[in-house]
């Protein structure tokens, strides 16, 4: 089940846009690869880049959000730090059991749910905030 990035999701900040069709692109990758059964090889190591490149992305938008004095800067990146906690509990049943059945479901909530409902609603609005500023 791929997700698909469409306008309505865009921040109006082109960075962080483009950064966040990267980590669409590697989410669906992830779930083929894992829901087709892939080499254990294969899945992890799209579930690695996916974990760095969250990093990445977190701190940019974190950095932007400093320096235009983003009021709700600490809620944002409690958000953020509580999604990498969920990240490295996916890769650790990914790396007990393998990708199975439950690490496509568990990927899909965690990861899947919490990247549509955060940038359609947190990461908008920071970027209201940024284009108001």
């Amino acid at each position: 089940m791929a997700i698909q990035w469409t306008r309505d999701l865009e921040t109006g900040i082109a960075l962080i846009d483009e950064q966040h069709k990267e980590l669409f692109d590697r989410v669906n990758k992830l779930l083929a690869a894992s829901s087709e059964g892939r080499g254990k090889e294969e899945v992890g190591n799209i579930l690695k880049f996916l974990e760095e490149y969250v990093v990445t992305h977190f701190a940019d938008e974190e950095k932007l959000q400093q320096e235009a004095g983003y009021p709700e800067f600490a809620a944002h990146k409690r958000l953020h730090d509580a999604f990498k906690n969920d990240l490295v509990k996916l890769k650790e049943e990914f790396e007990a059991s393998g990708p199975t059945l439950r690490f496509v479901v568990l990927t899909n909530k965690i990861v899947v749910d919490w990247l549509m409902k955060h940038i359609a609603q947190v990461d908008k609005a920071f970027g209201k905030y940024l284009r108001k500023a």
